[in-house]
């Protein structure tokens, strides 16, 4: 029967859950020293951007090139990211327990600060989601890696909380609908975010000094990422 069979769009669909709860187990194994996280989310959405443009088949493979080649500049990326949380957040339960035990101006001005802090937590939050499926798919310093995610994602704010809310519905699916969907947990979030992000990367990674093939107008340039598998596109 087509319906069943590898070509439809059935057994596609099953086949990328198959390869989401794969993800989703390389991703936490490689998480748990906490240090490799960037370099773990870093590999999974290089391996989700193969998959969403129908180019994955080795996986596990895939998944460990990447995380080789960018374990350094993305371990330091997460240490960067990973303190920032942790000040961002202290500082906010400070601010917090002030307002609260203060009256006066004393809690205008604690409140004006909750909101400082509140915008950067939103900005935070906006570098987070964007800068490793960057960093898996295009070189660059890692100051304009942290420049370029956070540009992209308050231009494609839609995009951004599309994003946000994959993870959101993933992360309620599971506490309070069906608990064994952790199985494909943050490999599918990733898959599905991939095939959102290629939307907007596409354009952005394309190499502005590539010429149109003779006899082709502007629609039939191939639309693709720049040098994408071997990763030599900067952005």
């Amino acid at each position: 029967m087509r319906f069943l069979s590898y070509d439809s769009k059935f057994g596609r669909f099953f086949l990328k859950l198959s390869y989401g709860c794969c993800l989703n187990f390389l991703w936490l194994i490689c998480c748990l020293p906490i240090i490799t996280i960037g370099a773990s989310t870093t590999a999974l959405y290089y391996t989700s951007f193969k998959i969403a443009k129908d180019e994955g088949s080795f996986i596990t493979t895939m998944f460990f090139r990447s995380f080789r080649q960018n374990f350094k500049q993305a371990t330091v990326i997460w240490l960067i990211m990973l303190a920032a949380g942790l000040i961002i957040g202290l500082d906010a339960i400070l601010l917090y327990q002030l307002h609260n035990n203060t009256t006066g101006t004393a809690a205008v001005v604690w409140t004006l600060l909750l909101a400082v802090i509140f915008a950067c937590m939103i900005l935070y939050a906006i570098v987070l989601v964007h800068i490793f499926p960057l960093l898996s798919i295009a070189s660059n310093t890692t100051a304009n890696m942290f420049k370029n995610a956070l540009m992209i994602g308050t231009r494609y704010l839609f995009v951004t909380i599309l994003l946000f809310f994959v993870h959101y519905a993933m992360f309620f699916l599971v506490v309070n609908v069906f608990t064994p969907l952790i199985i494909f947990g943050e490999g599918l979030c990733a898959i599905i975010c991939a095939h959102i992000l290629l939307k907007i990367l596409r354009p952005l990674l394309q190499d502005p000094n590539q010429e149109q093939k003779a006899g082709t107008t502007e629609d039939e340039v191939p639309k693709d990422l720049t040098n994408y598998p071997e990763k030599e596109t900067e952005l």
